[in-house]
């Protein structure tokens, strides 16, 4: 017998909710154990405190916490179709929810509610599984279908949202974050060094692997059935597929329009529209603004869509080579909209939110800006709003990172047959700093799992060589195998087809953007202040046209970003249109102070070191003095800033979840009242 839904609101704030979580018994349809599902909620308040709705039947819980965006005064969940016969947990945002709706009602449907999350489960009833193509927005979905008694969890193509599982036993357990599962009461926390190892190769975690033993991240575009024991499968069916999967045309079948302002009106008038459905909320809409080209073409495109009075929000570094507050003033003076609200942020506060920013993104963090964003986030959420829109993606769908430009002169350099210049020319350069470095086997080994040569090699790189130095005996087995990057899992029958420069706007997408701006930097921190971020450049319409066309419109000599450009002369100043990528970020030297702040020095003593057993105890205590006698700004420099960032990093992740112990810090724990 089901029992009815349960609903914790407060009155004056419904709506879409933005936390899922929920736990399946694979044996059969026993009683969810007392108390799991209220823990693993109340792990995720922070993610929706507006309201709080279980769904309850033999051999399954599920908790959906929601944060009043859409449908305010009517999206209470978990919600089903007509007969009941298919539930639904949702997080995120459908864009087109209104024309869906209006789709769903021509061909009979009944809907009751103004909330995107109601169209799901009728859609369920229509396409089942391929339901998930249908769908365009930002989401982590947990389905029940009631007939078969199978849940299906479902993730957006991007990676927007987060969507974590694991199998204890019996039981299957799924959780907006890692948090609602070890909340659970059921979940051991036990260090995967796979995951520590993804840091330590991308600056990221991209999944599947996490650095939690047994907890899987759902990858980007995929979904996972899970159909418990019944008279007919005497043992549980867990199956992952694939409904989208990042693809870009044959090279040399790319769009074959030459005329820029053609492409220009398309890209403006596809990027328009998917700001205007990023500006569809109940409650009003801000923008983050760095003054950089991506995010002050977003606010002028809101400003003109919704007027000016849009809120801003940028950050102001005390670092005057770091600061961008010039630039987003003077991007707000010529949209004409207020001045961007500021968040300050110094040295001392990146240790200081350092904690907190583990906590939020619930891996190590080498970006220090992320902190910053975190603050900001923060700043949002203390001004009364919910929803910011943000200007990621562009630097993804059309190269502008500055290592495409690098990759572009190696190439040069690469250009007479099977001789690679460019492989003499990075370990000359090594050699010359002496910097350690890996087998010529190594890099092949890693082009080989993505297709062949990389932009991002040399970029992940930086970071990966600090391995060689900082890596304890525990953690040698990773230094030089290519597993990371054959766990992204990239389609090498299709990338083969590709153009280069588009096999490497793929890792970026599947690595940097996913596993580290729309998480460390972007729903984790957002969330952990009750924000949503939404990302019009990562719209299905806009990926489509992006991706098809011709690589010079996004890398044209060295000019990024190329067709993108053209359209932001219509929009804004000459000077910020054709601005330089700045890459946002915040002091890497915080944690190296002279002297060190008390929880770095208690994280990094030998007793500490010893007791995750990471990393090697002497390298460490060498290397936090030898690096401050590298050139400023080098390269090697640059490895070893980071490497030792990363170290902290990864033993305050150890101390905040696995092991309280090593310094005097808080340990994260649940609710368990």
């Amino acid at each position: 017998m089901e029992i009815p839904v349960a609903h914790q609101s407060r009155p004056d704030l419904l709506g879409a909710m933005c936390g899922i979580a929920g736990i399946v018994d694979l044996a059969g349809r026993r009683s969810v154990p007392d108390g799991v599902i209220e823990r693993m909620s109340r792990a995720l308040y922070h993610r929706g405190p507006d309201e709080e709705g279980f769904l309850r039947v033999p051999g399954l819980s599920m908790v959906s916490r929601r944060l009043a965006i859409v449908g305010l005064a009517d999206g209470q969940q978990p919600m089903a179709n007509e007969d009941g016969s298919v539930k639904v947990v949702f997080n995120g945002e459908l864009f087109d929810h209104i024309e869906k709706r209006a789709e769903l009602r021509s061909r009979g449907h009944v809907l009751h509610t103004h909330c995107d999350t109601e169209i799901i489960p009728h859609l369920w009833e229509e396409s089942a599984e391929g339901m998930f193509e249908r769908l365009r927005g930002q989401f982590a979905i947990a389905v029940y279908d009631v007939k078969r008694h199978v849940v299906t969890l479902g993730r957006d193509r991007f990676g927007i949202s987060p969507l974590y599982w694991t199998r204890q036993g019996d039981w299957l357990l799924f959780a907006s974050e890692i948090k609602g599962l070890l909340a659970s009461g059921m979940v051991t926390p036990r260090a995967d060094r796979r995951g520590i190892d993804q840091i330590f190769s991308f600056a990221a975690m991209p999944g599947p692997v996490t650095c939690f033993e047994g907890v899987s991240l759902l990858t980007p575009g995929h979904y996972l059935q899970i159909s418990p024991c019944n008279e007919g499968t005497p043992d549980p069916v867990i199956r992952e597929q694939v409904y989208w999967r990042m693809d870009f045309p044959n090279e040399g079948e790319e769009n074959p329009e030459t005329d820029p302002v053609k492409l220009a009106d398309e890209l403006e008038s596809v990027l328009l529209a998917a700001v205007d459905r990023r500006l569809r909320a109940d409650v009003p809409v801000g923008a983050y603004l760095s003054g950089g080209l991506d995010s002050s073409m977003i606010v002028a495109m809101a400003c003109k869509l919704k007027g000016p009075a849009i809120n801003t929000y940028t950050v102001r570094v005390d670092d005057p080579s770091l600061d961008e507050l010039s630039g987003a003033n003077q991007s707000a003076k010529h949209i004409g909209t207020k001045p961007p609200i500021v968040q300050d942020f110094r040295a001392s506060d990146a240790l200081e939110m350092y904690p907190q920013l583990i906590q939020a993104a619930e891996s190590p963090v080498v970006d220090t800006s992320c902190a910053a964003l975190l603050k900001l986030a923060g700043r949002v959420h203390a001004n009364g709003q919910k929803v910011v829109l943000t200007g990621e993606g562009a630097d993804e769908w059309l190269a502008g990172y500055p290592w495409y430009k690098i990759a572009r002169i190696m190439n040069a350099l690469d250009s007479i047959p099977g001789l690679r210049v460019s492989d003499y020319a990075r370990r000359g350069f090594l050699r010359a700093s002496g910097t350690p470095q890996y087998p010529k086997e190594y890099r092949r080994s890693l082009e080989k799992a993505v297709g062949g040569p990389n932009a991002w090699i040399d970029s992940y790189g930086v970071l990966g060589l600090s391995k060689l130095r900082l890596y304890g005996e525990s953690m040698h087995e990773y230094r030089g195998t290519p597993r990371p990057w054959q766990d992204l899992g990239m389609d090498l029958d299709r990338a083969k087809h590709w153009h280069p420069l588009n096999r490497s706007l793929w890792v970026g997408a599947r690595v940097t953007l996913a596993g580290h701006l729309l998480q460390a930097k972007g729903d984790r921190v957002a969330m952990h202040s009750s924000v949503e971020a939404r990302y019009p450049f990562l719209d299905e319409e806009v990926f489509d046209f992006t991706s098809k066309l011709h690589p010079k419109w996004k890398l044209n000599g060295f000019r990024d970003k190329h067709l993108l450009r053209l359209v932001a002369e219509r929009w804004l100043p000459k000077e910020i249109a054709q601005r330089s990528k700045v890459i946002f970020r915040a002091p890497l030297d915080s944690f190296h102070l002279d002297p060190s702040p008390k929880f770095v020095e208690e994280l990094l003593s030998e007793e500490s070191l010893r007791r995750t057993g990471y990393f090697d105890v002497a390298a460490v205590r060498h290397w936090r003095q030898a690096y401050k006698q590298m050139r400023v700004g080098s390269i090697p420099r640059l490895s070893m800033e980071m490497g030792l960032v990363a170290v902290v990093a990864t033993q305050l992740w150890h101390q905040t979840f696995i092991d309280g112990s090593l310094a005097d810090l808080p340990m994260w724990k649940p609710d368990l009242g």
